[in-house]
């Protein structure tokens, strides 16, 4: 996917209908590359999601030596899809401290997700973000 975060909240604030929103999710889903059958693992799925999310993390050193994470991910579900597109365009090609010092819930909060997402899609998307996180403090703690 070659979307930008800063272009996916562009994007979001223009479109003042939550129906264009949904859609635009869609389609960013649709831009993520697809998972090989040998990616979709059990290691890699998300726990917490309703929908099966798959989540695959590499990590590289930065010029400093600091851990730079990226990530691929897909889902089962179209909307789910596009979650996993919002939360890797987020977090791809930051370092782990960047990661976790994210302020996710105002970002969130800007792009209106909480209160437009259904309760399982919105934990799914915590389970998502928690493990991003966790992969980050494993990523600090091995460096």
């Amino acid at each position: 996917m070659t979307t930008t975060f800063g272009e996916i909240l562009e994007t979001f604030d223009f479109l003042d209908d939550w129906e264009d929103r949904y859609k635009y999710l869609i389609d960013l889903g649709k831009e993520l590359p697809e998972l090989s059958d040998s990616e979709r693992t059990d290691a890699n799925k998300v726990r917490g999601c309703v929908s099966q999310v798959w989540l695959i993390t590499s990590t590289s050193a930065g010029a400093n030596g600091a851990p730079i994470l990226t990530f691929k991910g897909d889902s089962d579900a179209l909307i789910v899809q596009g979650l996993v597109a919002i939360v890797t365009a987020l977090f791809n090609g930051k370092t782990a401290q960047e990661i976790l010092d994210t302020d996710v819930e105002g970002i969130f909060a800007e792009l209106g997700l909480q209160e437009h997402l259904t309760p399982q899609r919105s934990n799914g998307l915590k389970s998502m973000v928690g493990r991003i996180r966790n992969d980050a403090q494993e990523a600090l703690a091995a460096a």
